[in-house]
């Protein structure tokens, strides 16, 4: 036989199919009937809704779980493409991270259902009679539960990006845009991944609101989990609500094996490395989809329009050292620009003005600063407790990859159980135990943000290189030395990401979590978050509008004081390389 006809026929076995391509076609063809069939419920007409109310039948409970499931997927894309573009811009222009970074800081303290108010009727208009108006606004308001966090980690990652690697960018001539899918993103992904597990988590506290779109005196209810615990709760029926978890842990499960656990397995290549890893984390899925001839085949297209697109020249604004400081047309463009960001604030701050002096008093702003100080010095302690029990964890699970491969499951459904779900059993508490309001609500502010420094800490333990961890064993470092003089320093810039994105969260959550109710029982406590919600109650906008902008100057006071040095620091005295 001549040797082209015995390559002719290697090439030939290798694309035949076997019995893991079968396995690998269910479940592809599964999936796109999954997403088809949940598709075609969005076109369909807004009358539809009124004629299949939302039922607590358990029997409904598989489909309101996919529409669920596709409704944050949905987001979770949406999410994952603004963090690309946002986080490059921010990380790489000095001069839009002046106005970039303070605004995600803002963002993430605002109400994440405030943003249904300006939205809503948008999308609605964009669809006018159709089911699709709706669920684009659920998916905005997942998106805005989601995007922040994933945005704050790609960022800290790509300013932290060591040293040695961009030299070795620069030595082989890569343009920004090669250096950005080359360098920048492969480097982000641990970290990103895992944070887009905790916003896919985190998505599930505000699917139970965003479910149901109030558009005037008319309320558009979607199916799904959400709408679902909500009816369970107004009806105060255990038994669905227990339906209702037993359905996300299943979905969350489903996520975790065919989606997040073979991304992770297929990240660990990126780690940043100089010696190999002692144990990698595995995915039964993604070893199936290797094991495949076929549809590796049919995917070879793919990979060469990827390789493609990420090896085109085309230039991107350089990193902020290499472009600030040199000479005067730098300082006068920074001038301009600064000088345009204060007049833009100032002329802001002159309209928030003339409407709130109209209505409001000096009493009215000490009023509001004094709650704001109050829900500060919760958020400050509840974030500080958080940190002395989930860095200890999130470092014993990160450096264990079969551990973590065992905890992720379990850390998603903590993370992704609705808060509010637990309000009851605190309420009943304090009220039984006659316990202080003040002090035994606040727990309840940081119950679904806590989760962000767990999984923030383990990524940054995973990707802690393993010839740093063997550098640490040789010198004999133990105990507390390890711990302050390695992996400490380590994940340092990861802690950071955590705590800042849980430190907004728990700003964001006071606003139901210090009043709180169960039946006829409402317990208040004294600070910015029952400000808000008793002026929302109310209908008293002014009161809304000056809660919401003294909730926005704290938190960025707070990053830029406390949070922006932390970031710097570790930028300076901390990076790899």
């Amino acid at each position: 036989m001549k040797p082209r006809d015995i390559r002719t026929a290697a090439i030939g076995r290798a694309l035949l199919p076997n019995v893991w391509d079968l396995a690998a076609l269910i479940l592809v063809i599964g999936a796109m009937v999954l997403i088809v069939y949940g598709g075609k419920q969005t076109v369909a007409p807004l009358s539809e809704l009124e004629r299949t109310p939302v039922s607590l039948d358990p029997a409904n409970l598989p489909l309101y779980a996919l529409r669920t499931t596709l409704r944050m997927l949905l987001a979770m894309v949406c999410s994952t493409v603004f963090t690309f573009v946002y986080a490059a811009i921010a990380a790489k222009s000095r001069r839009a991270e002046l106005v970039m970074i303070p605004l995600l800081d803002i963002l993430q303290s605002v109400p994440i259902l405030g943003f249904l108010t300006f939205t809503v009727v948008f999308f609605m208009n964009l669809f006018p009679g159709q089911v699709l108006g709706a669920e684009l606004a659920s998916v905005f308001a997942i998106f805005t539960s989601q995007a922040w966090n994933m945005t704050f980690s790609m960022y800290q990652s790509m300013r932290n990006v060591p040293k040695d690697l961009e030299e070795a960018t620069q030595s082989f001539h890569l343009s920004g845009w090669q250096r950005f899918w080359r360098l920048d993103v492969p480097f982000a992904m641990p970290g990103l991944i895992w944070n887009a597990m905790m916003s896919m988590s985190g998505g599930w506290f505000f699917v139970v609101a965003s479910e149901a779109i109030t558009v005037g005196t008319t309320t558009v209810t979607l199916p799904g989990i959400g709408s679902y615990v909500a009816l369970a709760i107004q009806q105060q029926d255990l038994p669905a609500i227990l339906y209702a978890m037993l359905a996300m842990l299943f979905v969350i499960i489903a996520y975790d094996q065919l989606l997040f656990r073979p991304i992770v397995a297929w990240a660990d290549k990126f780690r940043f490395e100089q010696t190999a890893s002692g144990e990698a984390p595995a995915s039964w899925m993604l070893d199936l989809f290797r094991r495949t001839r076929a549809l590796r085949a049919l995917t070879l297209p793919f990979a060469a329009l990827s390789r493609a697109i990420s090896n085109l020249r085309i230039p991107l604004p350089k990193l902020p050292p290499a472009a600030a400081g040199k000479g005067q047309p730098s300082r006068l463009l920074d001038t301009v620009w600064i000088a345009l960001i204060l007049a833009g604030t100032a002329y802001a701050a002159s309209l928030t003005y003339r409407y709130l002096s109209a209505s409001l008093g000096m009493s009215d702003v000490l009023v509001v600063i004094r709650d704001g100080l109050i829900t500060l010095l919760r958020v400050a302690v509840l974030i500080s407790l958080a940190t002395l029990v989930w860095v200890p964890v999130g470092v014993w699970i990160g450096l264990r990859p079969k551990l973590a491969e065992r905890i992720q499951p379990l850390a998603q459904f903590l993370a992704a159980f609705p808060a509010n779900l637990a309000f009851p059993v605190f309420v009943l508490a304090i009220v039984h135990f006659k316990l202080a309001a003040n002090i035994w609500l606040s727990p309840l502010m940081i119950l679904g943000t806590q989760w962000y420094i767990l999984f923030n800490v383990i990524a940054g333990a995973s990707a802690f290189p393993s010839d740093l961890r063997e550098a640490a064993s040789s010198f004999h470092l133990g105990g507390w030395r390890w711990w302050f003089k390695a992996i400490l320093p380590g994940i340092f810039p990861y802690y950071v990401t955590g705590a800042i994105t849980a430190s907004g969260g728990s700003w964001n959550a006071s606003i139901v979590a210090e009043v709180a109710s169960w039946g006829d029982t409402h317990l208040k406590a004294t600070g910015l978050g029952a400000y808000i919600a008793s002026a929302t109650e109310a209908g008293d906008f002014p009161r809304v509008v000056l809660g919401i902008a003294t909730m926005c100057i704290l938190v960025t006071l707070f990053n830029r004081l406390v949070w922006r040095p932390l970031y710097a620091f570790g930028e300076r005295r901390l990076r790899l390389g």
